[in-house]
């Protein structure tokens, strides 16, 4: 079974939501990007934090691409992200089941987590990787991020 490991929240202020979420939950930061560790204001595109529960990777991001027809005021649950042991077969079963891909392996930028993006009949967007989230539960037999090619 696929887990769910991943969970995008967009926010026009990633370090004030991180703040929240540390004070209101015990959710531990793992890294940031594009902030310095004690931003707190206007935040740039693209910047985010990265945190965990403990179990999942729960990342909080200003985009700086609309990823999702939404707009980059929105703001709210991006997109889920589920770790898969095999990408390219996942990729061919969810096009075949109508899952429409929305950003492919090439439009992931280097240094970014590797992930391909999916939007479902009712557009919820969901991604899939064979790359554990940081801060998640690998799955089983799934330990080495280095095994990963696209």
């Amino acid at each position: 079974m696929h887990k769910i490991r991943h969970i995008a929240i967009s926010s026009q202020n990633p370090a004030a939501t991180a703040a929240f979420y540390k004070e209101a939950f015990g959710w531990e930061e793992i890294t940031r990007m594009g902030l310095d560790a004690d931003h707190q204001g206007e935040a740039p595109r693209p910047s985010g934090v990265i945190m965990t529960d403990g179990s999942i990777n729960i990342t909080i991001l200003k985009f700086g691409t609309d990823q999702i027809g939404k707009g980059l005021d929105f703001e709210g649950v991006h997109h889920l992200g589920v770790v898969v042991d095999d990408w390219k077969g996942e990729r061919e079963r969810l096009e075949a089941m109508g899952a429409r891909c929305v950003t492919d392996e090439h439009d992931v930028p280097e240094g970014a987590q590797f992930e391909i993006k999916f939007q479902c009949p009712d557009d919820i967007i969901f991604d899939i990787t064979d790359v554990p989230y940081p801060g998640s539960f690998p799955l089983a037999g799934v330990t080495d991020p280095a095994a990963h090619k696209p």
